[in-house]
């Protein structure tokens, strides 16, 4: 799984955690299983204020951009972050942050 951030100011908090194909957004799960290789699951089609674009299976790999919250003045890993491939379940630490 892929997770490419889309930085916002924002004051609201964001969890995740990933079992699988699941992505659980502040303790909602969110199951990928169902998305095939080489197809797109449009953004409108999920309802999460957090997803930030299409969720794409690509070469097996989930690809999912996601709304990175900040607050002002963030650090240049999080105003700018890079993608993050998540290979094993449990919590995930986002940039700028510990899990």
């Amino acid at each position: 799984m892929k997770l490419i951030f889309s930085p916002q100011r924002r004051d609201d908090a964001l969890t995740l955690s990933k079992a699988g194909d699941v992505l659980t957004i502040n303790g909602v799960a969110f199951d990928f299983s169902a998305v095939p290789d080489g197809a797109t699951l449009p953004a409108d089609a999920i309802d999460c204020p957090w997803i930030a674009g299409d969720v794409k299976r690509i070469d097996g790999d989930l690809q999912i951009p996601i709304i990175l919250p900040h607050g002002a003045n963030p650090a240049k890993d999080v105003a700018f972050p890079d993608p993050l491939t998540i290979t094993s379940d449990g919590a995930v630490a986002l940039p700028g942050k510990d899990a």
